[in-house]
């Protein structure tokens, strides 16, 4: 239907009042309280919180993106391969599951791990390692990579699906080994689809809570971790700045997915 008059704008206003209330009004009161605490924001707490959320973000992406290709790949490869099928279906399973539930189910088995790698060390070497995958950010950095890896795959995966069979035959004709394929003919093909998929696992990452609060080591606090911990004590200045930061993540990575699509778009569309 063609709207006009009073009607249009009923319309324009039915649609624009849930973007007002749930997203502009939130952010103007979170700017304002960032800049009248700037002194609370701003603080060492903020920036080593910072440096965590980018640390563990930009390794899980990277990765993600590493095993997305390899998997996605294996299928290309082996299509009617029972088990590259079933084992890339368990793979893109943790998206579907809480992030709480994935900690936990991480976190048993590697607490199993690293008390028999420390006795085995302490026995075999005479080193006491301590927990070396519980006490540091490897194992959380895996429970992230069970949670987001579908993210990854999937997009990979339908960057992969564009690129013609032919392409593979041709450069295997040519001498080239399978990994030589994927790094001399897939990887520049489907970059934008990388870059993509990395993008969006570094934004989930950045703001992912539950698997988070239960996995990481002592006194390693991330930017999520440092707003609900805030926000729990009703310190809300002190939980503007990094609230902020965290919605800036997630909008500029967004702002840049939604130009690359059109783009893409609008050069189809001159072809």
């Amino acid at each position: 239907y063609d709207l006009s008059g009073l009607q249009a704008v009923t319309a324009q206003l039915v649609c624009v009042l849930p973007i007002i209330f749930g997203f502009f009004l939130p952010v103007i009161l979170l700017l304002r309280l960032a800049i009248e605490q700037a002194d609370l924001g701003l603080d060492a707490r903020f920036w080593q919180a910072a440096a965590n959320s980018l640390l563990v973000a930009g390794l899980t992406a990277g990765l993600a993106v590493v095993i997305a290709v390899g998997l996605a790949y294996g299928l290309r490869l082996h299509p009617n391969s029972r088990f590259i099928r079933i084992t890339s279906r368990i793979a893109a399973m943790g998206y579907a599951i809480p992030g709480s539930v994935i900690a936990v189910g991480v976190l048993i088995p590697m607490s199993w791990l690293d008390n028999h790698l420390a006795t085995w060390a302490k026995a075999t070497l005479g080193l006491s390692t301590g927990l070396l995958l519980t006490g540091t950010i490897t194992a959380l950095i895996y429970a992230y990579l069970v949670r987001f890896l579908a993210v990854s795959l999937g997009t990979v995966e339908a960057s992969l699906t564009q690129i013609k069979p032919s392409l593979d035959d041709a450069s295997r004709s040519l001498g080239q080994s399978p990994l030589g394929t994927v790094l001399k003919v897939h990887t520049p093909l489907i970059w934008g689809g990388i870059v993509s998929s990395a993008i969006l696992v570094f934004v989930d990452v950045m703001k992912e809570l539950p698997a988070t609060l239960v996995m990481r080591p002592f006194n390693f606090d991330t930017l999520a971790v440092q707003v609900y911990r805030l926000a729990s004590d009703e310190r809300l200045a002190e939980a503007a700045t990094p609230a902020l930061a965290l919605i800036a993540v997630g909008m500029f990575p967004v702002m840049l997915l939604s130009w690359r699509v059109a783009k893409s778009h609008s050069s189809r569309f001159s072809l």
